[in-house]
């Protein structure tokens, strides 16, 4: 994509929505907080360097944001749901319903879950079966599967520290907290024998993995339903507090965080990017093609957002600590051609 013939562009003219008699002339946005950081900095520099307004970027959770996303056609409803993870069928089911039939997914790069505490306390190193000893409802202990006895991380590993076991995780609207039950949750529930027994008890695998992702409800583990500075002032009014949080959020907070090693792995935009890191996750938005040509600045948006000045490995992007795709020219093309997705795998 050129980007000065991007940036000399004329603003489109004002079109009508079905039943609206002017169209609005900003590109509305809501979803992820993971991914808000990066779409701000894309519109904010959308903004300054086209003739078209600032794009409105709102947060909410990945799932608010796909849901409003499919509330309809029309000025009153959203252009582009950001997401830190990949819509659900339950989405397109809506979407459809609602006469939004043609969906772009509009993969971003990649982000890290990472797993950090107070600047000054102590260090871990885990893996995803410590979570799971740490925040499941039910574990395995003497082979027995049994209601959590654990208090303290040690107590789950010797050589873990004697700090007592109280995590902040993001609550269930958030993307991130899908890819932490997936990655994480079920990963250590399958590593420490738990998903086994519960198999060999005779509950079917489905039903074992949701009974994985069944955290305990005695105050150790606390969902966060707002973004991840919330997180960050639990922890800092209790130090023995662990939060989850985005990688790139971390890397602008290593000033009052520590990041824990997961599988002996310290996560970095590089680890991410040699696929060394086990916690990560693809970034996307989805894109209302039934707006592409009646909301001003929405195509050019979007392919000023997936440009390799961008989203490129040298971009502003890649700076915040976004992971650049490898795949970034496929993305293009697609955005190109406003190919929607097709059935999901």
């Amino acid at each position: 994509m050129n980007i000065k013939a991007l940036l000399s562009a004329t603003a489109i003219a004002s079109v009508a929505f079905a039943g609206a008699a002017v169209a609005r002339d900003q590109v509305q946005i809501a979803g992820s907080s993971t991914v808000l950081p990066y779409a701000s900095i894309v519109a904010e520099a959308f903004g300054e360097n086209t003739e078209f307004p600032t794009p409105v970027v709102e947060s909410g959770g990945s799932g608010a944001g796909r849901k409003k996303l499919c509330e309809g056609v029309g000025e009153n409803t959203i252009d582009i749901a950001n997401s830190s993870s990949r819509i659900k069928q339950s989405d397109i089911d809506l979407c459809a319903q609602n006469g939004v039939t043609e969906i772009q997914e509009v993969r971003i790069g990649y982000d890290g879950i990472v797993f950090a505490s107070d600047i000054s306390g102590n260090s871990f190193a885990f893996t995803p079966a410590d979570w799971h000893n740490a925040l499941a409802a039910k574990v395995v202990k003497d082979g027995q599967l049994v209601d959590n006895p654990y208090t303290m991380w040690n107590e789950i590993r010797a050589d873990l520290p004697a700090q007592p076991i109280l995590a902040f995780i993001p609550g269930t609207k958030h993307g991130t907290r899908e890819v932490f039950d997936e990655k994480v949750i079920i990963d250590g529930c399958e590593e420490n024998g738990a998903l086994k027994a519960m198999v060999d008890a005779g509950t079917s695998e489905k039903d074992a993995e949701k009974a994985c992702m069944t955290l305990r409800t005695d105050g150790r583990s606390i969902d966060i339903d707002g973004d991840y500075t919330e997180t960050l002032a639990r922890i800092a009014a209790n130090k023995d507090g662990i939060g989850v949080f985005g990688l790139s959020f971390y890397e602008n907070n290593t000033d009052k965080l520590k990041v824990a090693t997961m599988n002996g792995v310290v996560p970095t935009t590089e680890a991410i990017a040699k696929g060394e890191y086990p916690v990560s996750r693809p970034l996307f938005f989805y894109v209302k093609n039934a707006h592409l040509d009646v909301v001003p600045g929405l195509q050019e948006y979007i392919e000023f957002f997936v440009s390799d000045e961008i989203a490129g490995p040298n971009g502003p992007l890649a700076e915040y600590g976004l992971v650049s795709d490898p795949e970034l020219a496929k993305t293009q093309e697609m955005v190109k051609n406003r190919t929607p997705m097709g059935p999901l795998n």
